[in-house]
């Protein structure tokens, strides 16, 4: 298997978010054709995507705007995600909205959905597998929606992966992360401006982070992987890590003390098993040491004491 994906016809949905943007633009320079969808509400918005060599088409997937799909695609790469708070218009653009793309790209050769490891119900520091029970685990941290849509979302693609018989994969996505952007970039500013860093009561706040360079290099193994019915594969880094872990290294380079206000009101512990994962015969090879020093380094060098 390649761990490289080249000279494909790709669709990218959410290009604006902080994972698909960068992943976008690592496809382009890998010898693949890709357009970048979202609903581009500023013009500016397209500029860098544009100079990255994407494409860069408007879809609006709450209202079912779609008329910009390219035909011929090769492959569709769904991370548009809409967390408003808002139970209808997240449920309608999460869930409604994957199915209609999936009706407008019939023929793909692979449907690609990231979903997330926020759909497990939690289950303290249990490793979950696929067959886990889910649940409304990000709620208590403010995102009352997500969950819960991210779940309507699944249950979707699934149906419309058999009606439809659409090769997919569903991909439960940890803790992304790269150079320059995910959850511990947060948190180097935080630190820098002397904030407390809310963890989960139940400590440690573990979960499987996972750097774009495996974000990207892991494709091709998902996507050998999609089926009918659709299959099911949690998404994340060969090593367990906590927010106290990767903050701590934070602090060391930047040199500034590291708190922790411990509330139930934040993300709760989610490991994810990613047996299914390697079986496909992925492992990932950024250790979240390296990962992490390698963001601070990139992202803010003036911070870098160490």
């Amino acid at each position: 298997m390649t761990s490289q994906l080249t000279g494909k016809r790709i669709l990218v949905t959410g290009v604006t978010g902080m994972v698909a943007g960068p992943m976008a633009a690592r496809l382009a320079a890998n010898g693949n054709t890709v357009w970048g969808a979202a609903r581009f509400a500023d013009p500016a918005q397209r500029e860098p995507h544009e100079a990255n060599g994407i494409t860069t088409i408007r879809v609006d997937l709450e209202h079912g705007e779609l008329d910009e799909v390219p035909d011929g695609l090769d492959v569709v790469l769904h991370f548009a995600v809409a967390k408003t708070n808002d139970f209808a218009r997240d449920l309608t653009a999460n869930a409604d909205g994957a199915a209609n793309l999936m009706e407008k790209v019939q023929g793909v050769e692979a449907f690609f959905h990231c979903s997330s490891g926020g759909v497990y119900q939690e289950h303290e520091h249990d490793h979950l597998k696929e067959d886990a029970p889910l649940g409304d685990s990000h709620r208590a941290a403010g995102m009352e929606s997500y969950s819960i849509s991210k779940i309507a979302a699944e249950t979707m693609v699934q149906y419309t992966a058999k009606r439809l018989g659409i090769p997919t994969v569903i991909a439960r996505l940890s803790v992304p992360y790269g150079d320059t952007f995910g959850w511990p970039f947060f948190h180097v500013m935080m630190l820098e401006h002397g904030m407390a860093i809310p963890v989960h009561t139940d400590a440690p706040s573990q979960y499987c982070p996972l750097h774009l360079d495996d974000i990207v290099a892991s494709l091709p193994y998902l996507l050998a992987s999609a089926s009918t019915p659709a299959n099911v594969v949690n998404w994340g880094g060969d090593e367990i890590v906590s927010v106290e872990e990767w903050c701590g290294l934070i602090g060391e380079l930047i040199d500034k003390p590291v708190n922790f206000e411990h509330t139930d009101a934040s993300v709760p512990p989610l490991i994810l098993d990613v047996g299914k994962l390697n079986d496909l015969g992925f492992h990932s090879s950024v250790g979240w040491k390296d990962g992490i020093t390698r963001l601070v380094k990139a992202s803010r060098p003036d911070l870098v004491t160490s």
